[in-house]
């Protein structure tokens, strides 16, 4: 069950190679025209929706990231998306790759809002009021807080995806062994299937958007 989580390799090139560079072909690149197609067009409106709603509640200073947490979203939903079909290989299973993206994306956000705004950084760690003999305890919890948010980032990613498809397969499996023995058992459990499906649909697409809402929410920039 565990082997479609496994990292494979065909004449020496690895799949994960080409599942992170081949979901880029599948986007029509925009043309200097005066009108688009339909294509076009619905992709620049998913775009800007989903840009809209993750920069909601974050200041002026931070929309400059608007370009990277976009491309990160629509990079990630592509290929939660395309590792739903048969007989593919999903990266955002692998917590290493998951990891790849956390870090780099965190560290970033504390390091900016760490120069622009270093009192309000520091002051995280320390919440207002806080009795004098809390102060050691609450700043080493939160600090400890602060680096566990790439790991829980990552391993949020990974364990839904990991989740979904080992519920797809281990249901699959169940519905063709009945088939022959127990038809209307076999026909249930491929309802059961079809509805999981359509939840891993909005599984992929909903996680994509909580990993870039949440580095969203990271930026301390003023």
């Amino acid at each position: 069950t565990f082997d479609q989580f496994s990292i494979t390799s065909f004449l020496g090139i690895p799949l994960i190679a080409l599942a992170l560079t081949l979901p880029w072909i599948l986007y029509p690149t925009p043309q200097n025209r005066c009108m688009n197609n339909r294509l076009l067009t619905l992709q620049s409106w998913f775009i800007r929706q989903f840009t809209h709603q993750l920069f909601l509640p974050i200041n002026q200073g931070g929309h400059k990231w608007a370009l990277l947490l976009a491309s990160v979203l629509i990079f990630l939903i592509t290929l939660n998306l395309l590792g739903i079909l048969p007989y593919t290989f999903t990266p955002t299973t692998q917590l290493s790759m998951n990891m790849g993206f956390a870090i780099p994306l965190w560290l970033a956000t504390i390091l900016i809002g760490a120069r622009y705004q270093p009192t309000h950084t520091l002051a995280h760690l320390l919440p207002v009021g806080t009795p004098a003999p809390l102060i050691p305890i609450l700043i080493m919890i939160e600090t400890i807080s602060l680096f566990i948010r790439p790991i829980a980032l990552g391993v949020r990613l990974t364990a839904n995806l990991t989740a979904g498809h080992l519920l797809i397969q281990l249901i699959s499996t169940a519905a063709f062994h009945m088939f022959f023995m127990m038809p209307t058992v076999a026909t249930l459990t491929m309802i059961l299937l079809l509805l999981l499906s359509v939840l891993e649909l909005a599984v992929a697409v909903i996680q994509a958007y909580v990993f870039v809402l949440l580095v969203s929410l990271y930026l301390q920039i003023p």
